[in-house]
């Protein structure tokens, strides 16, 4: 194997530690082909573990980034939430258990939302050895740090996560019939059906980037947000077009208005009801996506 194909083959792995660490498609790409410029510089003699120096600078190179990124989003107007990223099969079947179990959890919209609590050396040593699996020297190692520092920051960065992760793991196919009733519910302006579906605490929480409409603060409760929805519904009328698809290994919903991408909205829920909204609105966190579907 050549050393191209050797980069190739562990791209997606890069990728995915770069968009955990990021939460963006377009920087972890960015991140992944400076990688590639200097695995293409490297002097291959030097590299007694190819796969180790590729994550190790994949990692620092997404610590640096999101160091700055964490700077500029202390002034994005409104809530920042992370790009959505459509899975690969998008809605045209139906994910293993083995991909559900792979995805679903460490990908979702809601735990990359919750990552941003964590400074950047916290969130990729959590990432490293959490969603990962890495063993602890491996950690050490790319963090240039002790084995022991380490340990301590992913305890604390479990804890600081722990009260804010949910307590039980819902199935994909619960996830999916509650969805496609909420679904069906905004497209035909069931207020009743909308709020039977929400917790009474439910919350709903949008990025529009400064770029287009969106609150400026977390809208809750059942009743506020089915009568969203239904506004929504009368303002829009035929001119609306909800889809399911899975986003970031759970199955979310797509409204598209006039046959343009409007929001991604993904949802964290119980199984028999719906906990938390997060709507994506940024179009330019949107543009891949919407892509994706016009050559559908």
């Amino acid at each position: 194997m050549d050393d191209t194909q050797h980069f190739q083959g562990l791209r997606p792995r890069l990728q995915s530690i770069a968009y955990r660490m990021l939460g963006s498609v377009a920087e972890a790409e960015e991140v992944v082909q400076d990688v590639w410029l200097r695995w293409h510089a490297a002097d291959r003699a030097e590299l007694a573990t190819p796969e180790a120096w590729l994550v190790t600078v994949t990692t620092r190179l997404a610590i640096d980034r999101l160091r700055a990124a964490k700077l500029q989003r202390e002034h994005y107007p409104g809530f920042w939430l992370p790009e959505p990223q459509l899975d690969e099969d998008g809605a045209a079947s139906t994910p293993s258990p083995e991909q559900v179990l792979e995805r679903a959890d460490d990908i979702s919209v809601a735990f990359l939302a919750l990552l941003e609590r964590l400074a950047p050396e916290a969130r990729a040593a959590f990432l490293l050895r959490e969603v990962f699996e890495a063993e602890y020297a491996e950690v050490a190692k790319t963090l240039g740090k002790t084995e022991a520092a380490c340990r301590q920051i992913v305890s604390r960065a479990k804890a600081q996560l722990k009260d804010a992760r949910p307590r039980q793991v819902v199935s994909a196919d619960a996830h999916y019939r509650l969805l496609a009733g909420f679904a069906e519910a905004a497209r035909s302006g069931d207020f009743a059906r909308l709020q039977s579906l929400l917790a009474e605490d439910a919350e709903l929480i949008s990025d529009g980037g400064g770029k287009v409409p969106s609150f400026g603060k977390v809208l809750r409760g059942a009743a506020r947000i089915a009568q969203l929805y239904l506004a929504v519904h009368m303002r829009l009328g035929s001119t609306q077009r909800i889809e399911l698809a899975r986003v970031n290994g759970q199955w979310s919903l797509l409204r598209f208005v006039d046959g343009r991408l409007e929001s991604v909205q993904a949802f964290e829920t119980d199984g028999a009801r719906i906990l938390r909204v997060h709507t994506q609105r940024n179009p330019d966190k949107l543009a891949r996506i919407a892509a994706a579907f016009a050559q559908r």
